[in-house]
């Protein structure tokens, strides 16, 4: 006998039709049957060890983060609740451009300086693994969730260039495509890229598309935080366009959004530009968060000549008058590559963490309310909090615009993409929210989407991109990787003011066939594993 069946549920298949009404049975972690209600007049109903009652529950597909940064969460806290509760069943990590493998000794103590405001210093994890297949190997002993990888551009470029403002030798760009071939030979799914992020912005489009024909050559996709979001953000998206059609690559645009003053009502300009694209046969994708406010950390504001050399090198610069004042000036009045050209507007750039306890007074103010109370220049403040805190702190910049978000989740080729960052005491709400506000807010509340396309574009477009053949939809041999939830009530819970709220209305989420949310709480079960690229 199998061992569950879901009774009575209506299922949201994630193909984009309609609902029905049937009986699901999951046995060894697949979908054996489906028994719709129609079919089953006068007939006897499948059985099984339990029986599931899913009356008023939508069945659907697990949800597909395809933009996390849970590398290290993943393997801290076993619970993962803030994705499980969700009905997240699969992220995909390795994103812009940094993360922790491939490393050497070096890299990996540099990466993790560099990236510690997103994760974490690690100093609770067990580095052992340096190559892209022994992380993969390393999340396959059990973590909460399946996860995929993309190698991390920046990552590979410290490792064989450093993190200097020059163009690769023939000689490194060689070893640079050797080290993505060996990461996508061992599983992962494509490339990434931080190109406002050091060192991965110091790539010219040459380097970038001499790896993008790599990750082709393997079926993969290039995943691109590109340029700018902000000045000069549609040349950007064209340049990344032109930069993957040259090199024959698939494109999936990250947190693809327009920002900034200078973007306000401009996301038909974007999408005019990808549907032209798509009409001339590129494969392009992007993913969006329901949020207007972005998030990433205080450094990464800063131009890209003052963080070449890697962290100590930042620190330094930072700590020399001269220089600092340099740095100032073009974060205020040039503005700054890192913060997408536009001069900073430090009402708008509100600290969401700190590394050192001492900070933590500063959390949930704006760089502007914290240098007022003190009687200071803002920059002032920023600096000695990128200095106090080690580069460490993390920021929401409220520079997005609704109209923008709105048009761009309609789009034809759009999937989701918490883009959540784990750390800090007030994190970006869209961590812990950021599918059950797209449930709840865009599909019940405001009907931009409805919800067989919501689910379509949470489940089987992800999966599409990610070429697996046995996931993103609820058929027979699929993957038994499922979320129930009240359409009437999901919600998240998370805010601006309490962002680690769980969500309400999923009361089960199974990954591999097995319960890891239950009525509402979460199990102790960890079924997710390395989810590595096929074909």
């Amino acid at each position: 006998m199998e061992e569950l069946v879901i009774r009575d549920a209506d299922v949201v298949d994630g193909s984009g039709g309609p609902s029905y009404r049937a009986d699901v049975v999951v046995d060894r972690g697949r979908i054996v049957s489906i028994v719709q209600e129609a079919a089953a007049a006068g007939c006897q109903r499948p059985k099984a060890r339990r029986e599931l009652d899913a009356e008023g529950l939508v069945l659907s597909p697990g949800f597909v983060d395809m933009h996390a940064h849970s590398d290290l969460a993943l393997l801290r806290d076993p619970d993962h609740s803030a994705k499980a509760a969700q009905g997240v069943t699969l992220e995909v990590l390795g994103q812009d451009g940094l993360s922790y493998a491939p490393v050497d000794d070096r890299t990996l103590g540099e990466v993790r300086r560099a990236i510690a405001g997103w994760n974490g210093p690690g100093d609770d994890i067990d580095f052992d693994w340096r190559s892209v297949g022994e992380y993969l190997d390393r999340l396959d002993r059990g973590v909460a969730v399946n996860a995929a990888y993309l190698i991390p551009q920046g990552t590979v470029r410290a490792l064989v260039v450093g993190w200097e403002d020059r163009e690769a030798t023939p000689a490194e760009l060689d070893r640079m495509r050797a080290l993505v071939a060996e990461g996508l030979e061992q599983g992962a799914v494509g490339l990434s890229s931080g190109l406002t992020y050091t060192p991965g912005m110091y790539a010219r489009d040459a380097e970038l598309t001499e790896l993008c024909r790599v990750v082709a050559q393997y079926g993969g996709y290039y995943c691109p935080h590109h340029r700018s979001y902000g000045a000069g953000a549609l040349e950007a998206y064209e340049e990344m366009v032109a930069l993957t059609r040259e090199a024959g690559c698939a494109l999936h645009l990250a947190h693809a959004t327009m920002n900034f003053g200078v973007n306000r009502g401009r996301a038909p300009e974007l999408l005019s530009l990808l549907d032209k694209a798509l009409d001339e046969g590129a494969d392009i994708s992007l993913d969006t968060y329901p949020y207007t406010p972005g998030c990433t950390t205080l450094v990464a504001l800063l131009p890209s000549w003052a963080s070449e050399g890697g962290p100590e090198a930042v620190l330094a610069r930072l700590a020399d008058d001269a220089t600092a004042e340099r740095i100032r000036h073009h974060l205020e009045v040039v503005g700054a590559d890192g913060c997408h050209g536009v001069p900073v507007e430090w009402e708008t750039i509100e600290i969401s963490g700190v590394g050192e306890p001492a900070l933590a007074g500063h959390v949930g103010r704006t760089v502007r309310e914290t240098a007022d109370a003190r009687g200071e220049e803002p920059w002032t403040t920023a600096r000695r909090l990128l200095l106090e805190d080690r580069l460490g702190t993390t920021i929401l910049q409220h520079v997005g615009h609704e109209e923008n978000v709105r048009a761009i989740m309609r789009h034809r080729v759009h999937t989701g993409g918490s883009d959540g960052i784990l750390q800090g005491s007030k994190p970006h709400p869209r961590a812990y929210g950021t599918f059950p506000h797209y449930l709840g807010h865009y599909v019940r509340e405001l009907g931009v989407l409805s919800l067989e396309e919501c689910v379509a574009h949470l489940t089987s477009r992800p999966a599409a991109r990610l070429r697996l053949p046995d996931r993103g939809l609820v058929r027979e041999g699929y993957r038994a990787d499922l979320v129930l939830f009240d359409p009437e009530t999901v919600a998240a819970g998370s805010t601006f003011e309490e962002p680690r709220t769980p969500p309400t209305g999923i009361p089960h989420v199974l990954v591999d066939g097995r319960f890891v949310i239950e009525d509402g709480r979460r199990t102790d079960v960890l079924a997710g594993r390395a989810v590595r690229r096929t074909g």
